[in-house]
């Protein structure tokens, strides 16, 4: 061998395919991105145990297009960029201070995560009730679906993860208020408005998307009274407030329309692995996974059945995907925490635990199933099992 196997840990280490365990592989003398192949050691050396073939279950947003305005940017990953994500599609922005999504709305309804800074959001619904609140870092939002709003940026400028209900969507293929304008005869929009066509002379020609603007001004002189009231459910939910589930080797939050009723399309976990730790062996019963990493970096493994299964690495700003009910675990690989979201289009945040169900099987039945011993049903026996609260989710309290 010319290079010893590589470990995924040492930088200076040029990384080949060979397997130490059981001597698979060979030396790779051609042209490489070397620098790829150290960010993905689990997929350029495989476990032994990985097997068979399963489509591509992650996209990072550093390999999708940057859309460029003033004001900010966008980048998105849809079905067109990880083909087996149908179910939800993300995308990653950024305001400055001052810059604004403008007055837009979508077939799909949007949950969002603020990663940082502070934005103002608007909206009205279809009851002429209205909604503003000022949102920061860890705060979530919820727009149904055809619900009008728009996103400005406060001091400081912010960034945050846009989540839709359907894997095909493009931000850039929604309906904006200045794209209708735009499209509009002057005469219809002074017909329809009651003014003259002149006020219309320095409309956008075209969909503005996000603009620069200035800072707003505070919350109470933004306010517009409404005669119908305020919206009932808010748009809006804390999460970093939300008490954490604490574990052994980490923490969650879990947010779905039990404590954030207006979100009724998407449910959510916002995770942490600590070192050593894992997010134990499971699968989602409702609907697939849609999964963005935040912080440190772990690794995935995918059980398909039919003796398929396929090992993916994960870092900060990748997505990752699972197809319903595929069993799965994600393990920290790094020296810090792992911070990712595993999200759902439910209304429910549910999980199945491979440790509860063999614990809560008869004994004899899963030792003559697996050929195993007491030992391992003893330990499971002994597991804590979830608050009640959270149904499904089986991190110990």
């Amino acid at each position: 061998m010319e290079n010893p196997p590589y470990d995924g840990k040492d930088n200076n280490q040029i990384p080949q395919p060979f397997r130490i365990s059981d001597g698979a592989g060979g030396i790779d003398r051609g042209p490489r991105d070397i620098m790829r192949d150290k960010e993905n050691p689990n997929m350029f050396v495989p476990p032994v145990t990985d097997a068979g073939l399963l489509p591509n279950l992650k996209f990072s947003y550093s390999d999708t297009h940057m859309q460029l305005n003033q004001g900010g940017w966008s980048r998105e990953i849809t079905v067109r960029d990880l083909p087996i994500a149908t179910t939800l599609a993300g995308v990653n922005m950024s305001l400055n201070a001052g810059g604004v999504r403008e007055l837009h709305w979508h077939q799909q309804a949007e949950w969002a995560y603020m990663l940082l800074g502070k934005a103002r959001i608007t909206s009205v619904d279809q009851a002429g009730r209205n909604f503003i609140a000022d949102v920061g870092e860890g705060d979530l939002w919820y727009f149904p679906a055809g619900i009008p709003h728009s996103i400005q940026g406060l001091e400081g400028g912010c960034e945050f993860l846009l989540v839709f209900d359907d894997g095909s969507f493009s931000d850039l293929n929604t309906l904006s208020i200045s794209d209708w304008f735009a499209h509009t005869p002057k005469e219809v929009l002074s017909a329809n408005f009651g003014v003259p066509e002149q006020a219309f002379k320095d409309i956008p020609t075209d969909q503005v998307y996000i603009y620069q603007d200035k800072v707003p001004g505070t919350l109470e002189s933004q306010k517009v009274q409404s005669p119908y009231g305020t919206i009932p459910l808010s748009f809006t939910h804390s999460l970093l407030a939300q008490p954490p589930l604490k574990t052994s080797g980490g923490s969650v939050r879990i947010v779905d329309s039990s404590n954030f009723p207006i979100s009724k399309t998407v449910a959510a976990a916002l995770v942490e692995v600590e070192p050593g730790g894992m997010r134990e062996l499971h699968w989602h019963p409702n609907n697939d996974e849609w999964q963005y990493y935040l912080a440190g970096q772990g690794r995935m493994t995918v059980f398909a059945g039919n003796g398929v299964a396929r090992t993916f690495d994960y870092r900060a700003g990748d997505v990752g995907y699972v197809p319903f009910a595929y069993g799965h675990y994600i393990q920290n690989t790094g020296e810090q925490s792992l911070w990712f979201l595993e999200m759902f289009k439910s209304d429910r945040f549910v999980d199945v635990s491979l440790n509860q169900w063999m614990a809560l099987t008869p004994r004899e039945l899963v030792k003559s199933n697996l050929n195993v011993g007491d030992e391992l049903l003893d330990a499971l026996r002994k597991q804590k099992w979830p608050v009640v609260k959270y149904p499904g989710f089986s991190y110990e309290p």
